[in-house]
């Protein structure tokens, strides 16, 4: 694994520990890559209560529970869902804090939108805060451009919150 990846998740992993705080997370876009990061140290189920891949449209309305408005107002490459992803599943596994992502890794431009738009929030309770990126790589390099970014956007905002 990458030596910056692995500085990234052991900060997360650092965060969660000293703070006693637990984390869920929502992907789509990121497919699991994110979740698999997390757990690629030992000590992960200290803090990490559970990790959902919604890829499509329907598992998001059907396991999250994501607004069918919300899908046909703003789509599934929107801040609107990504908030809603990352807000559904911390309310679901009852965590301190959630992360989600949802976006177009590409080739092609998706519900009008271009390919490496990706949407990450983070939640907690009565907050969310989101993060827009507009990435140019290939496919798989969108994809772990996203998961690094939605693990550093985690990093920036807890310290925020002085956490």
């Amino acid at each position: 694994m990458d030596e910056e990846i692995l500085n990234v998740i052991k900060r997360v992993h650092e965060i969660f520990r000293k703070g006693r705080l637990t984390l869920s997370v929502a992907e789509s876009c990121t497919g699991g890559l994110i979740s698999h990061y997390i757990t690629a140290l030992p000590g992960a189920s200290n803090f990490f209560e559970a990790g959902v891949v919604t890829y499509s449209t329907a598992a998001k309305k059907k396991i999250l529970g994501i607004s069918a408005s919300t899908i046909e107002i703003s789509g599934a490459v929107s801040e609107s869902t990504a908030r809603e992803m990352a807000e559904k599943v911390r309310s679901l596994t009852g965590t301190d804090y959630s992360l989600s992502t949802t976006g177009n890794l590409g080739p092609e431009v998706i519900e009008g939108k271009e390919k490496g738009l990706i949407y990450i929030a983070v939640s907690k309770t009565g907050r969310t805060i989101l993060k827009e990126l507009r990435l140019t790589g290939s496919r798989e390099e969108n994809k772990e451009a996203a998961s690094l970014s939605a693990l550093n956007f985690l990093i920036e905002v807890l310290e925020k919150w002085q956490i």
